[in-house]
């Protein structure tokens, strides 16, 4: 019984090591308001797609996804659902994988599987995930043509499609595209913690 206790102590620890909530202090987010970073990171078929490629369309949603993130992978058909209800409004999605421990042919399979119409880069040794100062997945950004922050933070405020209350990226979207300011420009993403590699100090 001893054993079986501790065996759940650290199985529990290890689930709060992998899924936290965003916001570290060691690493700043790109402000609201703020010029986002520009990148240039390779496709599915190793193309090179950079920031700038998206920004002619209205506002662009840059995503920080997962493969293996069971948060992640629960958002998989609303992340593609979005895409799509929201490409014949002029919005643009790129989905980035920052995790150090899936590689791109794993990236492409996912993407394949899950029927993701966007694009989803690769971001190897997470140095677009420093950036931005993501820290899990999902996380999202959405910018404008000028690649300034509207907003940041979570999809949705709950894993579990059935205890959704606030759809938060889509009451995001429809008001920036009805002209209007957005509601809430920064909430708290949940999920994994993206899988950084380790860089000298």
């Amino acid at each position: 019984m001893k054993k079986f206790l501790i065996a759940a102590a650290l199985i529990l620890v290890g689930a709060f090591v992998i899924c936290r909530q965003s916001g570290s202090a060691s690493m700043p987010s790109v402000e609201i308001g703020k010029k986002a970073p520009a990148f240039t990171l390779k496709d599915a078929d190793g193309k090179e797609r950079s920031l700038n490629s998206f920004l002619s369309a209205k506002y662009t949603v840059v995503m920080f996804i997962a493969t293996q993130c069971p948060i992640s992978n629960a958002y998989n058909e609303r992340m593609a659902a979005l895409n799509k209800d929201y490409a014949s409004k002029d919005i643009a999605f790129v989905g980035i994988n920052s995790n150090k421990q899936e590689s791109a042919e794993e990236v492409k399979e996912h993407a394949a599987e899950n029927g993701f119409a966007f694009p989803v880069l690769k971001d190897w040794n997470n140095v677009v995930a420093d950036a931005y100062g993501a820290q899990v997945t999902p996380e999202v950004f959405v910018l404008d043509q000028q690649a300034t922050v509207l907003y940041h933070g979570r999809i949705d405020d709950s894993r579990n499609e059935e205890k959704i209350k606030t759809q938060d990226l889509s009451v995001t979207l429809d008001a920036l595209l009805a002209g209007k300011s957005v509601p809430k420009p920064e909430t708290k993403a949940f999920g994994c913690t993206i899988k950084r590699i380790k860089k000298e100090s």
